[in-house]
């Protein structure tokens, strides 16, 4: 770490308990010249205590420093850009392979260019956790847990190989084992820190903790006051690597709490509520922070779900200060007590702990909630944000099967071969408790054990046609749910554990009984999943579920009784108990008492302390993986899972510019809400996709075609996975569902990568056009990586998803947004024409340039659009072909100057 300017004579010495420690203290930087700032957001105030700790007149410069003075008067509306560096990085499997693929590649590009691959090593702290290739194949069952890690090393085994690689390669990373836990609630039970320290010189240097992650809920440590958000693999690289995160000095949307839950309301019903208030206000790129006296009335574990779910909503993070409960959770969660002592100190010092006597800071804007008004939901069928009170969940299902799949009324059930049940539109076949979301939160999940053992007292069952399934998100769950006897209570439901992990909110849900999955196709059935998560994009559940639906643990549990949308849980008859009485759902719904009683008695500071001792350790299995220790990796050319990426191939370490698009053609029309997972999906490879048919070439049969989340580090298998989700629509084609264009001008039907291929030995340019909120959901970077591989220059949309436009930028293909009101469908276009972009090599960032349009019949149209290149980094990286070209010339251009 470079020794700061300390222009503003800051940096200062505290002592707590026996040990000092240095600081960069906001007190003293307001007294010599910083004024104001302490009325800023404590999101800002952590952004401006990093510039102060990094001030260097070449990254950060004190006219940086001095925005902050002035941001009560702007708001975040200057535009001033900023150089961030996270404490640390936090990376899952699915994100974290392909990572550390491209690493291994930079190191041997290393060697080529630079001489040395040493110079390709982490900087910082990096953290990975082992959490997204678990799968429920097995359920229902005692033994489905076993089984299931049984199936996920043997799937797993050579990925897991180069994870220890690069364990060992490696320095400041490790691995978290498979079957530990969801990487999110890992990180809320025991790696944060909330303030982070580093010895440096002889001295003890505090400061917060802040941390970014290749996963977009990453936010979800916002709960626990740590500053942090999700990024794409690509950036998370180039922070590792020691480049600085540059961002606009952001606007900060203050949000209110007020009041108290009223009962039977959860932390769930609160999340989602404020996902549908904060998308419908525009929060995309801005921080949201949380105030008001409600927060004294919300656990930490209910911040923590209200965090998880900023991307939901869209914004780059969703804080909550210090206080007293994040002391109480450190102390109950097993910290260190030197390191809590640490926590209350600093933040009190440095004007960052909320209390009573806090003064509310300046936003940008302020939204309010009283939280008396937040009322049972479910969020369905394909976003987030389409919140329904439940009240009214069996009305709107009944709108959504007329609207979006043309039936009026519920068809004549079918009866399911072979089983002895029929199954009709809007059951419920997968019913499953998943996802840090809500597995981080006890109360949630002891009510959902609760709502299990008074349905299996009154004699009531789940239907024989769902799909039940527990994955917590760490094995402390598993300690408080038996030692409260609830897991009992919960396998008496068939929610057994099924692994600890994301499961279904990642698409992991396993295959449906085969009986009940051809049922589904033959009769074209409108079937429905009700899970936990935080997602519920098209085609991301499951290959044969329609309409998805996110609820709290406990709704999950009910719904998988009921075993039907069209089942109204506030109404109808769950069932008749043993005296053939009906049962409601609030004769088995418990109160806030209960609920309270059992996590006070049940949950202690043992389970984490005991849980997360070995917890880098792993199992027999696990320990069981060979992989030796060396600088380079050996790449198998032979391997579907692990394939050296081709972005170094030719690579000079000239610093490179940008030619114009010239003539390019339109592979694909989108409409609104384009998500990642429509992109590059991470669930089941279909048997006649692009991807299958490169596998089975490569002597894989369809039953280890494992998902496209698990192959990530093989470019061949994953660029021929996007665009290829099985609900995506290109409207350069009528009524067709799934990845598919034209090409012209021959007009020949096939898919996107079928075409995109031909267009590429044709050396034609490609483009995309889409609609709003491009790029939408997780921050996985293949949605870009791919876009990339497949020829496209650049995306055009009405506006972008903050992660998805970063990505794209990172891999050197240009975002640009409509300007006047414009858009694809105002413009007419069919698909049939060609775009010329030019002007690119003297772009600067958010400059508007003129793109011409050429239609089929000969018309030619200029418009407007605006670059969503937003600094001079950025603007380097596209110039560059990616970040990671620039960081490779970059380095290289730095051994020079160091060696003259």
């Amino acid at each position: 770490m470079n020794s700061s300017l300390d222009t503003f004579k800051c940096k200062k010495i505290i002592t707590v308990g026996q040990k000092k420690y240095t600081y960069f203290s906001l007190t003293e930087a307001e007294k010599n010249g910083l004024k104001g700032i302490s009325k800023l957001p404590f999101t800002l105030k952590i952004l401006l205590e990093n510039l102060l700790r990094f001030e260097d007149n070449r990254s950060v410069h004190v006219d940086d420093i001095h925005a902050f003075s002035t941001w009560s008067y702007d708001r975040g509306s200057s535009g001033i850009q900023i150089a961030y560096r996270p404490a640390r990085v936090l990376m899952q499997d699915f994100t974290g392979l392909p990572v550390l693929v491209d690493l291994a590649a930079m190191r041997d590009a290393a060697c080529n260019l630079l001489g040395s691959s040493s110079v390709i090593n982490p900087q910082i702290p990096v953290d990975l956790v082992i959490d997204h290739s678990i799968s429920v194949d097995s359920f229902g069952e005692v033994g489905a847990f076993t089984k299931n890690v049984e199936q996920e090393y043997k799937r797993n085994r050579e990925r897991y190989s180069f994870l220890k690689w690069g364990q060992k390669a490696f320095d400041n990373l490790r691995v978290v084992p498979p079957g530990k836990g969801i990487c999110h609630q890992i990180n809320l039970e025991y790696l944060a820190r909330t303030v982070w320290t580093l010895d440096v010189d002889g001295e003890t240097l505090a400061y917060p903790d802040t941390v970014v992650g290749t996963d977009s809920h990453t936010t979800m440590i916002n709960g626990l006051s740590v500053l942090g958000w999700g990024v794409g693999g690509i950036e998370a690289e180039a922070a590792m690597l020691g480049q600085p995160i540059t961002m606009l000095l952001p606007e900060v949307i203050g949000f209110q709490l007020n009041g108290q839950l009223t009962e039977g309301v959860t932390a769930t019903d609160l999340g989602l509520t404020i996902v549908q208030i904060l998308r419908d206000k525009g929060v995309v790129s801005k921080f949201v922070e949380f105030f008001g006296s409600g927060l004294n009335n919300l656990s930490l574990e209910d911040q923590a779900t209200i965090s998880n779910m900023a991307p939901e909503y869209g914004a780059t993070c969703a804080f909550f200060p210090i206080d007293k409960d994040t002391i109480n959770y450190l102390r109950f969660t097993g910290r260190d007590h030197q390191q809590i002592q640490l926590v209350e100190f600093y933040a009190k010092k440095q004007g960052l702990w909320r209390d009573h006597k806090t003064v509310d800071p300046v936003f940008t804007d302020i939204l309010s909630l009283d939280l008396r008004n937040v009322v049972p939901v479910v969020s369905g069928p394909k976003r987030p944000q389409d919140l329904i009170k439940l009240t009214s969940a069996k009305v709107a299902f009944s709108g959504v099967m007329k609207s979006e799949f043309g039936i009026f009324k519920p068809a004549k059930r079918v009866s399911v071969e072979n089983r002895n049940h029929d199954l009709g539109n809007g059951d419920v076949v997968i019913a499953a408790i998943t996802s840090c979301t809500n597995t981080s939160n006890p109360s949630v999940l002891i009510a959902a054990g609760l709502v299990a053992r008074k349905a299996l007292a009154k004699g009531l069952s789940v239907k024989p046609w769902v799909k039940t399934s527990l994955a917590p998100g760490s094995q402390v769950v598993t300690d408080y749910l038996n030692k409260a006897n609830l897991q009992r209570d919960l396998d008496g439901l068939g929610f057994h554990l099924v692994g600890y992990g994301c499961t279904t909110c990642i698409g992991n849900s396993g295959p449906l009984a085969k009986e009940i999955s051809q049922t589904i196709h033959y009769n074209d059935l409108v079937v429905c999943s009700v899970l936990s998560g935080n997602r519920n994009f098209e085609g991301r559940i499951s290959p044969d579920v329609r309409a998805n639906y996110l609820a709290s643990p406990p709704l999950v549990v009910a719904y998988a009784i009921a075993g039907s949308l069209y089942v109204d849980l506030t109404q109808d008859s769950l069932g008749q108990d043993y005296n053939g009485c009906s049962v409601y759902l609030r004769d088995i719904w418990p109160s806030s008492k209960e609920i309270t009683a059992i996590i006070r008695k049940n949950i202690d500071e043992s389970m984490f302390k005991s849980r997360y001792k070995d917890v880098f350790k792993g199992d027999q299995q696990w320990r069981a993986i060979d992989a030796r220790k060396s600088d380079t990796y050996s790449w198998d050319s032979t391997s579907t899972y692990i394939k050296k990426p081709p972005y170094f191939q030719g690579m000079s370490t000239e610093f490179g510019k940008v030619t114009d698009i010239k003539n390019a053609r339109v592979l694909a029309l989108f409409n609104d809400s384009i998500t990642t997972d429509h992109i590059s999906p991470a669930g089941r490879i279909l048997g006649d996709s692009p991807a299958a048919t490169y596998l089975v070439s490569h002597q894989v049969p369809p039953m280890e075609f494992n998902s496209y989340g698990s192959r990530r580090g093989h470019h061949d298998v994953m660029v021929r996975g996007t665009f290829s989700n099985i609900r995506i629509r290109n409207r350069m084609l009528d009524n067709v569902e799934g990845g598919y264009s034209i090409h012209y001008p021959s007009g020949k039907l096939g898919t996107i990568y079928d075409i995109a291929m031909r267009y590429q030995n044709e050396k034609v340019p490609l483009v995309i056009f889409s609609g709003k909120e491009y790029g939408t959901g997780s921050s996985r970077d293949w949605a870009a990586k791919g876009t990339y591989l497949l020829g496209i220059r650049a995306v055009i949309a009405e506006s972008f998803e903050r992660i998805h436009r970063s990505n794209l930028v990172g891999m050197g293909v240009l975002p640009l947004i409509f300007t006047n009101g414009d858009s694809w469908v105002s413009l007419g276009f069919s698909g049939k024409e060609r775009v010329t972009l030019s002007g690119l090599s003297d772009l600067s960032p958010r400059q508007e340039i003129n793109a011409q349009i050429q239609f089929d019949h000969g018309e030619k149209k200029t418009i407007t659009l605006l670059s969503c290149i937003d600094t001079k980094d950025e603007l380097d990286y596209f110039h560059n072909g990616g970040i990671l070209h620039y960081v490779l010339r970059h380095l290289k251009f730095s051994t020079c100057n160091s060696n003259v």
